[in-house]
């Protein structure tokens, strides 16, 4: 590969060289077909393989979001998943998919807290190193970030994160090294600073990265966080998106002038090379991924978010009894037919929940279902939300809209240039992400067309959110104009939450209306385009709040079981922005504690990436916690209630009482832009431990639908060894937990700290003798002179969390 690699290198110029070290659009590496380099696309990629585009056209499979992931606690199931995205990824055809994304859960607060894995350093690392070996070994490459400490979204662009060697290798950095001994191809930069360098540019990346590590692939820039042209002869050897501002012709002079070295230039390039002939572009040589049709797709990712959930509370009442019918058979039952408890299916994620999170790790999936959908395919089901959250737009429904230019679904797109049509395209979605299209490079205006039909009677919200000039007409009369701006700074937000204008219309049902919406003002961004976020919003009427509430209490009081599907919004849990509060917006904590006071068999479901105060759990019958499950939520959740599949999932983060409990809390840096990690080593479960004040649920807690007993533990130099039987009467998913701690340390350390687990499925009765090896690293501290041992005796402690820990030994 070497000799390869120095052979293509000596026939590039230095502009060639340069086009190789920038992008080339904003999703895409350049290539060189005089060296038979083909482009190498890359995708967004921590929750589903987006592509180039982001486009309904070409959907992609939505996966389970990172704490969704991590709560399975299950390497081999991360196998299945790489496999899975490695497949969408050359669907696609992209070479490197941007994730995992292995940042720590420092505090609660953290808006992209969804994305990551976990709270905990080990399991993150353990979950991010077969994720990358798992879209690697077809292949792919994988892209772990954000190198490092983007544990927050507060001032994302210029925060200097603070923290001692001894934080950063222990804690932060540790899941990277990982996936870099795993193989990682790609890693990328962060926007933020550390100690003061931004991480472009900071000397992390030449050590411990590309130093005692050994990473040799290449070291990509988070989008636009290359801040400086010469800052290139640092570790950073892939500035994106294209085209190139502060590299390319910037760079190339200060090259020629002799104050950024070729040699440097040429080290970026041998690693890019590297990528290459790793992922299959130089030749046209792509290695051969499994193949997943679209039933094997969702059947796996309805396994993955059923494993993923965690029950976290349960007075007997889950599984839900179902009667006698088999579950295959209720799926295709009608209504009459079905067997089992009646549900009183409420709650605003009923219907409408999410199913991943926001910013870059959106995806567009074909379908997906709701618990609506869910539950009402197995079981009987009366639903009403009780409690809506927002009076914002929500994209129109597709069966609502008729595109006047084919007469299908859905509205007509073109793209203008003064008088001039630049293109027209039929578009099948009411939310549209529009950048990199090649056909939008000269627009100015864009315009939207389409069929509106009223299916009830009432008063409609219709609307249009999206930056620039608006103007809509409806039934060609102008209904409402103005210019809409963004407030705040971050691309992201304008892209996914645009500012909206709504009027109100009162409709027949049945009664079709023409909507046309223009947008001007636009301004193509060099190379790129238009990029613009745009939702064609038409709510349906809303009964008034207080009878909404009042029906959904007495649905609950006139059904044998309350589900309360519950969770945060787009505007809470997303890229680009911290959590304010751990609160459940609008009604829905008093919704729940409603509910529960007339329906004592009361099954909560919280839909959330993070933790969220719950002060009615202690008041209902169960507590199920799902995640962002990707696009198989409501099948998943029907097989977790009435018990085809056991919640799987063990907390990979804690759950507090109150947001005022939180040992660790702040995202906010100060008034010099510096965010200290005052806590040290201290962070998640070990925080807790510390401040001796315990959670709602701790980490590693979980419940299944068996029991379990442990027994008997040994340790051999650095294998402890126990007995595992299954003492329930069906089969179950155990997750055994097996911590460190250190009695008089002269090291400041956590109370206990997790260093090991395994994860296994046991039929009833079953018994099995479970080895775990314990890790150096887990005995280890990080010193000046580098990693050491404190000699003595260690004390291991194994069990079901970090707080239910009934077996001890000793490690000398």
């Amino acid at each position: 590969m070497n000799d390869r690699i120095e052979e293509l290198l000596a026939k590039l110029d230095l502009a060639g060289k340069m086009r190789l070290i920038s992008g080339a659009s904003m999703f895409r590496m350049a290539g060189d077909p005089a060296i038979g380099l083909a482009d190498m696309p890359v995708s967004d990629g921590p929750s589903g393989v987006r592509g180039e585009l982001w486009d309904e056209r070409d959907p992609s499979v939505s996966l389970p979001s990172g704490t969704a992931l991590a709560a399975t606690w299950d390497r081999e199931l991360l196998g299945e998943i790489g496999a899975l995205i490695a497949a969408q990824a050359r669907r696609k055809n992209v070479y490197a998919v941007l994730g995992p994304t292995v940042n720590l859960h420092r505090s609660p607060m953290g808006g992209r807290h969804f994305e990551c894995f976990s709270e905990d350093p080990m399991l993150t690392a353990e979950i991010a190193e077969a994720y990358v070996r798992a879209v690697q070994a077809h292949g792919v490459s994988a892209c772990p970030k954000h190198y490092v400490a983007n544990d927050s979204e507060t001032d994302r662009f210029t925060v200097d994160v603070r923290a001692d060697d001894r934080t950063l290798r222990e804690l932060y950095l540790y899941p990277f090294e990982r996936s870099v001994a795993a193989g990682a191809w790609m890693v990328m930069a962060a926007y933020n600073s550390v100690d003061g360098v931004t991480m472009t540019e900071n000397p992390l990346l030449a050590e411990p990265l590309k130093g005692s590590w050994g990473f040799d692939g290449v070291v990509v820039s988070d989008w636009t966080a290359v801040r400086s042209t010469e800052g290139a002869a640092a570790g950073t050897d892939l500035c994106m998106p294209g085209p190139p501002m502060l590299w390319g012709e910037p760079l190339e002079q200060a090259v020629r002038s002799g104050r950024v070295p070729e040699s440097a230039i040429d080290e970026k390039v041998r690693r890019i090379l590297r990528f290459a002939m790793r992922v299959g572009a130089l030749d046209g040589t792509p290695r051969a991924v499994p193949e997943f049709d679209d039933e094997r797709a969702r059947e796996l990712v309805r396994r993955a978010a059923a494993d993923a959930m965690v029950l976290v509370r349960n007075e007997g009442i889950l599984p839900l009894d179902i009667g006698n019918a088999a579950p295959g058979a209720r799926d295709s039952a009608s209504p009459a037919e079905k067997s089992g408890p009646t549900i009183a299916l409420l709650g605003p994620g009923a219907a409408e929940p999410r199913f991943m999170g926001g910013g870059s790790a959106t995806v567009i999936p074909a379908h997906t279902t709701s618990p609506l959908e869910g539950l009402s395919a197995v079981l009987p089901v009366v639903h009403t939300p009780g409690v809506r959250l927002s009076d914002a737009l929500t994209p129109v429904p597709l069966e609502l809209i008729t595109d006047p230019e084919t007469g299908t679904p859905g509205l007509s797109l073109r793209y203008l240039n003064g008088d001039t049509v630049i293109d027209t395209q039929h578009r099948a979605a009411g939310n549209l992400v529009l950048f990199g299209d090649p056909a939008a490079a000269e627009a100015t205006e864009i315009e939207l067309r389409t069929r509106l039909r009223a299916d009830v009677a009432g008063d409609w919200r219709i609307g249009v959110g999206a930056m620039g000039r608006v103007r809509l007409e409806i039934d060609g009369d102008l209904a409402d104009s103005g210019e809409l701006v963004m407030t705040g700074g971050d691309p992201v937000a304008a892209l996914l939450d645009p500012p909206q204008r709504t009027v109100l219309r009162p409709l027949s049902a049945g009664q079709e209306v023409d909507i046309r919406i223009t947008i001007g003002n636009l301004t193509p961004l060099p190379g790129l385009g238009v990029f613009l976020g745009v939702t064609f919003g038409a709510t349906r009427p809303r009964r008034p709040a207080a009878e909404e509430f009042a029906a959904a209490v007495e649905a609950a009081r006139t059904s044998d079981v309350a589900v309360v599907v519950v969770g945060t919004t787009e505007q809470i849990e997303s890229e680009g922005i911290d959590r304010t509060t751990l609160r459940l917006p609008g009604r829905q904590d008093e919704l729940v504690a409603a509910v529960a006071a007339v329906n004592p068999r009361t099954v909560v479901v919280v839909n959330s990436g993070a933790p969220v105060e719950m002060p009615w759990r202690n008041e209902v019958a169960a507590v199920l916690l799902s995640w962002f499950p990707g696009q198989e939520f409501g099948a998943a959740l029907a097989d977790v209630l009435t018990g085809v599949r056991e919640p799987g999932g063990r907390l990979p983060t804690t759950w507090p009482v109150r947001m005022d409990d939180v040992p660790v809390l702040r995202t906010t840096p100060d008034e010099d832009g510096a965010l200290v990690y005052r806590e040290g080593v201290h962070i998640g479960y070990r925080a807790w431990l510390r401040a001796g004040v315990r959670p709602a649920y701790p980490f590693g807690h979980g419940l299944g639908y068996t029991e379990w007993e442990s027994s008997d533990l040994t340790v051999t130099g650095r294998v402890a060894s126990l007995t595992v039987r299954n003492i329930g009467a069906r089969a179950g998913k155990h997750v055994v937990q097996a911590y460190l701690s250190r009695a008089d340390s002269a090291i400041d350390r956590p109370v206990r700290w997790l260093a090991a687990f395994a994860t296994l499925t046991l039929e009833p009765g079953e018994a099995r003798r479970v080895d775990i090896a314990l890790p150096r690293r887990a005995f280890e501290h990080w010193t000046a002179e580098g990693w050491m041992i404190e000699p003595g005796t260690f004390t291991v402690r194994v069990g079901n969390s970090v707080d239910d820990l009934p077996l001890t030994a000793d490690v000398a």
